[in-house]
């Protein structure tokens, strides 16, 4: 199979943001995780104590699914469920430890993926790069979380 044709600046970008999913997904599917559950730890993470509906919004879910990728983490313990004290039906999701420490280095991971797709990069280069699409972006709509 050739290597796709890459005329247009988009299709560099593109090319340029497979090559980042990639690295992304090798190091989460190296750890046995989907990409939903790999977020979902690291939502965990940086939000203890969640509630499922939280999580289904952030994920753009379904509770039902929800409810099926945390018993997924919870069979490898990876998080928990805790019932809140006079509220039975109440519950907090936790990553455990296990599940922290397996998604610690993701950030780590993609800054070597960052790495080594600018290394034909200079300084000078990468500035003004970063200069060129921070100016491209700033005229983009903004993503929204809803």
């Amino acid at each position: 199979m050739d290597a796709p044709e890459l005329t247009t600046t988009l299709d560099l970008l593109r090319w340029i943001g497979w090559a980042q999913r990639k690295a992304g997904e090798d190091w989460i599917r190296a750890r046995e995780l989907s990409h939903e559950q790999s977020f979902v730890l690291g939502y965990l993470v940086q939000h203890p104590g969640a509630i499922q509906r939280d999580i289904a919004e952030i994920t753009r879910t379904s509770a039902a699914s929800v409810t099926s990728l945390l018993q997924g983490l919870e069979r490898r313990e990876l998080v928990e469920r805790r019932t809140e004290p006079g509220n039975e039906r109440s519950k907090r999701v936790y990553a455990t430890a296990a599940g922290a420490e397996l998604i610690s280095g993701f950030d780590t991971a993609m800054a070597a993926a960052e790495a080594t797709i600018l290394a034909p990069l200079d300084q000078a280069e990468r500035a003004t790069l970063h200069a060129l699409l921070t100016k491209i972006t700033s005229e983009l709509p903004q993503p929204t979380r809803s």
